[in-house]
């Protein structure tokens, strides 16, 4: 199983795309979010991802930064089926609030004759927290990470190497998901900003962490492998080695600070 890590930044960054990544099994892929806007098809096609080949897909929640990549996706995807060049269905995960907001959003965008394909190819599933789905043939167990500014899911996966995935949302870690993260051998964990710089980006009221306590979770958890995103792009060109460098003082596994279209063998 390969990881993608197309986008790594948060809702207002210009230098590089809002977070998103993708699990791929040969020519089979599953998307977790789809950042802001149409370049998540330049970020697939990086990627040689076709479209053709993306038959399942989950929205964490419904911000901006996370959800209008899909209306383009929606719409392309769409559009091959109408050619005749994508096969089968697609399967959208969300939780129960969000099908109505992407229908509505896409009900107003995109084309009658596209849109058409909601609800016979184009699915829209809604998931409960604690439920299991089977994607790319792994379980996929989806929980709700308690956020009390909009209701967002995060989830866990278990690889076919039997190592398991979680990934806890765009804020910080909530042991109220102990059960979900115990024994996770990677974990994808937002890091808004570094805690030196915390008075400058102000992560805690916009309900973030930095990456000292991103770090210190992991350690606490006894994460083998941490994977930080979701981050301000204000000095990209420093972010790997600074949050790396202030991260290896609270964490001492196998600290990943990726760049957009990093990849991982899982």
């Amino acid at each position: 199983m390969k990881l993608t890590i197309l986008g790594t930044g948060n809702a207002a960054v210009t230098e590089c795309y809002n977070t998103c990544f993708v699990f791929s099994d040969n020519n089979r892929h599953f998307l977790v979010d789809a950042g802001g806007g149409n370049q998540i098809l330049k970020k697939l096609k990086d990627a040689d991802i076709p479209l053709c080949e993306i038959h399942d897909i989950f929205i964490t929640h419904e911000h901006i930064d996370h959800l209008l990549g899909l209306i383009w996706l929606i719409r392309m995807i769409g559009q091959n089926m109408n050619r005749g060049t994508y096969e089968g269905k697609l399967h959208i995960y969300c939780h129960e609030d969000l099908p109505d907001i992407i229908q509505t959003i896409a009900s107003l965008t995109i084309q009658k004759k596209v849109f058409r394909h909601i609800d016979e190819r184009i699915l829209l599933h809604s998931v409960h927290s604690g439920e299991t789905r089977k994607i790319l043939g792994c379980d996929v167990t989806f929980f709700d990470i308690e956020s009390t500014k909009a209701t967002q899911y995060g989830f866990t996966m278990m690889l076919p190497n039997r190592k398991k995935f979680t990934c806890t949302g765009d804020e910080p870690y909530n042991p109220a998901n102990y059960a979900y993260v115990n024994g996770s051998d990677w974990l994808m964990h937002e890091a808004f900003c570094l805690f030196r710089e915390a008075d400058i980006f102000n992560p805690y009221e916009k309900h973030h962490s930095t990456v000292k306590e991103a770090c210190q979770t992991a350690q606490e958890l006894n994460i083998p492998n941490l994977i930080l995103y979701h981050t301000e792009d204000k000095n990209i060109k420093n972010r790997k080695r600074w949050y790396t460098e202030e991260g290896r003082q609270y964490y001492h596994g196998n600290l990943y600070v990726p760049d957009d279209m990093e990849c991982f063998e899982l």
